[in-house]
């Protein structure tokens, strides 16, 4: 009988529980959305951190030593078998390969021989760039260029090795010459150089051969992505702990890399988790409130309910459950509405939906959730009837508000107060993770709205007297309707709350995106960088220089990380055009020396020392970047007239001349006076004596003794001047063909090793340079805050080599750019794709979810404001009838029916944003954090004015329509 009764009280007040529906729907909404965001943004989180990873990180290799039993095929599949049973990975496509180490012996060295990895891998040639023919017959090899330049040896020519331990020689014969192309099937360092030389691969029929009769079997998997994920609840970690003793047991050695991985990805989700709990936790805590309130604002016809059952004798449980039951109804109506909203919010919010095989566990993560909010909702709505209904009968029938009591909710606010104080002073010295920092930022915002609260109701208290008395009736009483309406303090304090976090979140959310695309174009330095694979850096240049000879739409960049500090090396001559960026002008470098067209170069020296000597000359081809080598021998003293071969140089463009290098040995004494150097096939002067003459186009070494110069009839060059302490002794003469000292930008403490302007650059394949800085910025692209820039076409003609090579591109540039570069991609990427990736990062993904949360805290707080004017409609209505009555005029009625909520939205409004702009100090809050700890870049501020600009017309939009809809019943009634 009791519940037929309760739904008849629901039926007759139906606005009010229209409003407990809202509020039950809003907060189900936001509770089922939050396992199915989670799970999902998980998943994602995950994705970023697998796919930015290292591919060295995804890899798993397993080799062992063995025999091939003169069945090598048979070996590797015995060998893949025994791997994969002992460590079974679904989905997984291993790589089976065998390697030999053998040997090479240079006739020139025979005492030295260069090592050299001979190797067999499935689908070698689908995964290389080949000049040539891919190996297909037994003896059949590839080299790199690198490899075949080191023993002079070409496409065609026979390649005699021998067994690291043995004399029996085994002769292959080159087909083609290969680049790795594929860095995840590059990625085993078993067929890198690791010796002298770089790897050969041949066919597996080849190491039926005795001399290969002993290698090492090799087993590579790439680790799925989904099982790194940790999708349908595979443990790749448990796995590969108990694989490894059973690996051990077997003498094979497995390399498992993946562990950095897998504690990433463990702790991206727990970062997940906690993204998605704290905006979760701090709305329903606010809906919480908000039933409190609201039962508090409803509460008047219940209350006259629960008297006059006091009056007929009715327990205080079945009074209780009476007005249980008029809560019940509409909770679980919003319940049955939100739920399904709340699936759609998640999914539209991640983007995806969780892995299918974790539908059930959102499906029970959101039903538990919905039944604890709501549950805690009535325990809320249950808590306000149990402490009014303990009142008197004459108390509960009176429709007159009780004196406030004002002492408690004091106290209540100087424990907020104080509560908000400890959790800023936690944000502020722990970070915002550390404890109570989580909430600092709402909780400040309370402490701000509290206090606000306060100062307004004695100000609106005394003011709508004065304005009462003055005769100004509308301010007057829409004054003292805020002043003396009991919980209306309460509704402005959840509007300033809600407004203040909705803007601190969307400032924190638009500050992460611009921080993520300014660490995008930082990491980058373009709009898209291609990573390509090169023999040389001057390869590198002439490459991109002749697919885009405007120089609008491409650069040639070089990055030496391993250089101390790291080295950026660009085209400083297309760097603004591609990039926006600017290098100090230096001075104009030298007319640069003929090229060296000829097949063959013939000197013009005189010997001033008493024995037979010799002078180098090294070249470098200017197309290809390719080493050439010449030897001047026979030189006795006297004039002579010697020549040098340098087949090399013949193809287009030619060759550069980049250094003399003379014998200097203990005792050679004297010097060499160079007249003139002349090419031949065709015939031409490349150095008369008048530029040898020219002091300005030579140098020396610029540390260590170097070679003495002179410039008297030609270039005049002699042994440096020997000390007892004495390290480096120089003997080479440099072609001076760049700006010297090298200018470069320097961003970072100066190194230890430069004093004051005396600066040298150390590189790879280079001795140290002189330079000077021409500037020095606070970061620099792609190095960051240590590193130098300098002129990728100077670094390369002082000798630098090295690097990751790159290719950056302008946002515009056309696709035959592209094409027309003609080397092998390697990796290619974009700012916004970088963007997207970071975007992805456990750290920042759950940014929309909170903003989400935060304005279900605002259509809360928009709820409040309706049920407040709900509530307050009859009385208010009959007040105003009586003031008509007495000379009221309806116009000055009807203002003030609309002044009532409209100036607790806009008091509102106005404080909230005082509230985010004192809670973004003392909270500490800044732009979310990248999960790697990168700080190269300020982050930009947390609050901007297009965050509070946004906010604010947000929170004005739901709030000001919900004022206006909540005051038309009254203005109905008055009409």
């Amino acid at each position: 009988m009791m519940y037929f009764v309760s739904f008849g009280a629901v039926r007759r007040r139906a606005g009010q529980s229209l409003m407990m529906f809202i509020l039950a729907g809003l907060l189900a909404t936001v509770a089922a959305a939050a396992p199915w965001y989670g799970l999902a943004a998980a998943t994602r989180a995950a994705q970023a951190h697998v796919s930015t990873a290292p591919i060295q990180q995804k890899v798993l290799l397993a080799n062992k030593e063995g025999d091939t039993g003169g069945d090598p095929r048979a070996a590797l599949d015995a060998f893949g078998a025994t791997v994969g049973g002992l460590l079974p990975l679904p989905g997984a496509r291993p790589v089976a390969g065998i390697e030999a180490e053998m040997r090479y012996v240079d006739p020139r060295k025979a005492n030295v021989p260069s090592q050299l990895p001979l190797a067999y891998r499935d689908d070698f040639c689908a995964h290389a760039r080949l000049t040539g023919k891919c190996p297909s017959a037994p003896g059949e090899v590839a080299l790199t260029a690198r490899a075949a330049d080191a023993m002079t040896k070409r496409t065609g020519d026979t390649l005699p090795l021998k067994p690291a331990s043995g004399t029996t020689p085994l002769l292959l014969r080159i087909t083609a010459i290969y680049e790795p192309t594929d860095p995840v099937y590059w990625s085993d360092p078993l067929f890198l150089s690791h010796g002298d030389l770089d790897a050969g691969f041949t066919t597996l029929d080849t190491f039926r051969q005795p001399a290969l009769g002993h290698a090492v079997f090799s087993n590579d998997v790439v680790v799925p992505e989904a099982l790194l994920r940790g999708d349908d609840g595979y443990d790749l970690e448990s796995q590969l702990d108990s694989a490894k003793e059973a690996f051990s047991a077997g003498q094979i050695t497995l390399s498992d890399p993946t562990d950095p991985l897998l504690v990433a990805v463990y702790n991206g989700k727990a970062a997940v988790a906690r993204g998605v709990l704290i905006p979760l936790g701090l709305v329903v805590v606010l809906g919480w409130f908000a039933f409190a309130l609201a039962g508090r604002f409803t509460g008047r016809d219940r209350r006259e309910d629960a008297g006059l059952l006091k009056l007929r004798g009715s327990t205080r449980g079945g009074i209780m459950r009476l007005a249980t039951g008029q809560h019940l109804v509409p909770l679980i109506a919003g319940a049955v509405a939100g739920m399904p909203l709340g699936f759609l919010a998640g999914w539209l919010l991640a983007g995806r939906l969780p892995v299918r095989t974790e539908w059930w566990l959102a499906v029970l993560a959101s039903l538990a959730a919905v039944l604890i909010v709501l549950l805690g909702g009535l325990l809320a709505l249950t808590l306000v009837d149990t402490i009014a209904h303990r009142a008197p009968v004459v108390a509960l029938l009176r429709r007159v508000p009780a004196t406030r009591g004002d002492w408690r909710s004091l106290a209540i606010d100087v424990a907020f107060v104080a509560l908000a104080v400890g959790a800023a002073y936690q944000a502020r010295s722990g970070g915002p993770a550390n404890g109570l920092g989580v909430a600092a930022p709402a909780l400040v915002a309370l402490a701000v709205a509290l206090i606000l609260a306060r100062l307004l109701r004695g100000l609106a208290d005394r003011a709508g007297g004065a304005a009462v008395r003055a005769g100004r009736l509308r301010a007057g009483l829409t004054a003292v309707r805020f002043s003396r309406q009991p919980g209306t303090d309460r509704v402005f304090a959840l509007v300033v709350v809600s407004v203040a976090v909705f803007a601190l979140s969307l400032g924190g959310l638009l500050a992460g995106r611009a921080e993520q695309h300014a660490r995008a174009e930082q990491e980058l330095g373009a709009d898209r960088v291609l990573t390509v694979s090169a023999a040389t850096r001057t390869r590198l240049l002439d490459a991109v220089r002749h697919a885009d000879p405007s120089g609008r739409y491409a650069m040639a960049a070089v990055v030496d990380s391993k250089s101390s500090p790291p080295i950026l090396a660009v085209d400083t001559t297309r760097l603004a055009a591609v990039t926006g960026m600017t290098f100090p002008a230096a001075a104009p470098p030298p007319a640069p020396l003929p090229l060296i067209t000829g097949r063959r170069l013939e000197l013009s020296v005189t010997s001033a020392q008493r024995q037979q000597t010799r002078l180098g000359l090294t070249l470098q081809h200017e197309g290809t970047g390719a080493v050439v080598q010449a030897e001047f021998t026979h030189i006795r003293p006297g004039a002579n007239t010697v020549s040098a071969a340098v087949p090399g140089c013949a193809t287009a463009p030619g060759c550069r001349l980049v250094n003399w290098d003379m014998f200097a040995g203990p005792d050679v004494t004297g010097s060499l006076t160079i007249h003139s150097l002349t090419q031949q096939e065709p015939s031409a002067t490349v150095l008369d004596s008048a530029t040898l003459a020219d002091a300005s186009r030579w140098r020396t070494d610029f540390t260590g003794l170097a070679v003495q110069l002179a410039t008297d009839d030609g270039l005049k060059i002699a042994p440096a001047a020997k000390t007892a302490d004495a390290v480096i002794i120089g003997t080479r003469v440099y072609a001076v063909d760049t700006s010297l000292p090298l200018p470069l930008l320097l961003a970072g403490p100066t190194p230890s090793g430069w004093r004051f302007d005396d600066a040298t650059l150390p590189g790879f394949g280079a001795a140290a340079t002189a330079a000077r800085i021409v500037g020095r910025p606070a970061v620099l692209p792609v190095v960051g805050r240590t590193g130098v820039m300098a002129d990728l076409d100077s670094l390369r003609r002082l000798g630098f080599e090295g690097g990751t090579f790159q290719v950056w591109l302008a946002s515009d540039a056309p696709a035959s750019v592209v094409r027309a570069i003609g080397l092998p991609v390697l990796d290619d990427r974009t700012v916004a794709g970088r963007a997207a990736d970071l975007a992805a990062e456990d750290s920042v993904v759950t940014a929309q979810f909170g903003l989400f949360t935060v304005g279900i805290a605002v259509l809360l707080a928009a709820a409040m404001v309706a049920v407040g004017a709900a509530v307050e409609q009859e009385p208010q209505a009959e007040q105003l009838r009586a003031l008509r009555v007495q000379g009221l005029s309806r116009r000055a009625a009807l203002s003030t029916a609309y002044a009532g909520s409209t100036a607790l939205v806009l008091a509102g409004l106005a404080a909230g944003v005082l509230a985010a702009l004192v809670a973004r100090p003392l909270a500490g809050v800044v732009a979310p954090a990248f999960a790697d700890g990168w700080d190269v870049l300020p982050p930009p501020g947390a609050l901007g004015g297009s965050a509070l600009l946004l906010a604010l017309l947000f929170a004005l939009a739901v709030l000001g329509v919900t004022a206006w809809l909540s005051a038309l019943p009254l203005i109905r009634r008055l009409r």
